[in-house]
């Protein structure tokens, strides 16, 4: 081993934490909107989850999808926020090696399979527009069953493999991560060796994980598109494109962004650029999601409503108008001006 190999072995090995620095300025506001926001997504997702379990209206193909995505976002989003908030209460900014590539797994890992579940919404949308008479045989509950464990099955073996390539480069110098969690080009950018083959990797698993699903959606959406245009009736038409828009609307956001964190060449720019993305994609559209998929879907309305009243009737619980009417009377009558 020469001396350059030897000193290349001894800063890899020195290197066991970085410093995420990406949100040290306001830690006790930041502490309260990501704690807001958090709970807001777990409770909304959550929602999700029990009302389309409980109610068997739901218990059909679309709902079985917007089920798994809720749950999805559950999981997606707790590998980032309550290391950020542990982070921001206690003022340590520090991650170890392990953490930091377990952190980076489960969060390519989670969002790759929301790719291609994406795509397969868009699948279950085209069969029940275009092919209605078959729809039901077509995605039976073991084929959609089947479309959702290929999405975690896809997924899986890709991130395994490229996060045991990244953990293994050495890294020397700063050890300062500029983000907010561990993520794949901020941490490139620290190691001290060519990583060109690396970055060919980045671009190449994210045309798998980005481009390939994005082309199934908008092939789906191309026929459901020629199928809408076809009915007579604006009303039908109208109809029929409100049951897609939902969808649409979070593919775009989710899309949109992570083409650009992980597609766009790399500038001195990019950096705050994709920060601020990456927040869209691991915290907002999290948070939107159950919004989006029930202020434009009268079904799942129908149900919370539904829920709401069997758990006042059956447990006691206060409803709807007297929880407004509890808060609004502990509120300090200045709140209620600005009201």
């Amino acid at each position: 081993m020469n001396l350059g190999q030897a000193n290349t072995k001894q800063n890899h090995t020195a290197v066991q934490e970085f410093i995420l620095v990406g949100y040290q300025e306001y830690p006790a506001l930041l502490f309260t909107v990501f704690l807001a926001t958090y709970t807001a997504i777990i409770l909304g997702n959550g929602l999700i989850v029990v009302v389309t379990t409980l109610d068997q209206a739901l218990h059909t193909p679309m709902y079985f999808f917007l089920r798994s995505l809720s749950g999805l976002e559950i999981c997606y989003t707790s590998v980032t926020l309550p290391k950020m908030m542990a982070s921001l209460m206690s003022g340590d900014h520090s991650i170890s090696l392990p953490a930091c590539a377990s952190q980076m797994f489960f969060l390519l890992f989670l969002g790759g399979t929301e790719c291609f579940l994406l795509a397969a919404m868009a699948y279950d949308r085209y069969l029940a527009i275009c092919l209605p008479l078959h729809y039901m045989t077509i995605m039976s509950h073991r084929v959609r069953i089947g479309m959702v464990a290929a999405s975690f099955a896809i997924s899986l073996p890709m991130q395994l493999v490229q996060i045991g390539i990244i953990v293994s480069l050495p890294f020397c110098g700063s050890n300062e991560i500029d983000h907010f969690f561990c993520d794949i080009p901020p941490l490139l950018s620290l190691a001290c060796a060519d990583i060109h083959s690396n970055e060919l990797a980045v671009y190449i698993e994210s045309a798998t994980f980005v481009i390939i699903p994005f082309l199934l959606i908008l092939a789906s959406y191309v026929q459901i598109a020629k199928a809408i245009l076809r009915m007579p009736s604006a009303t039908g038409r109208q109809k029929t494109f409100s049951t897609c828009s939902s969808h649409l609307t979070v593919v775009i956001l989710f899309y949109g962004s992570a083409a650009i964190v992980y597609l766009r060449p790399k500038t001195p720019e990019s950096v705050k650029v994709n920060k601020l993305l990456s927040l869209l994609y691991t915290i907002i559209i999290p948070l939107c999601n159950p919004l989006i998929y029930t202020l434009r879907n009268r079904e799942v309305k129908t149900a919370f409503r539904r829920l709401h009243g069997d758990l006042v009737t059956e447990w006691g619980l206060p409803s709807s108008s007297n929880i407004i009417h509890m808060v609004t009377s502990l509120m300090p009558r200045y709140c209620l001006i600005h009201i």
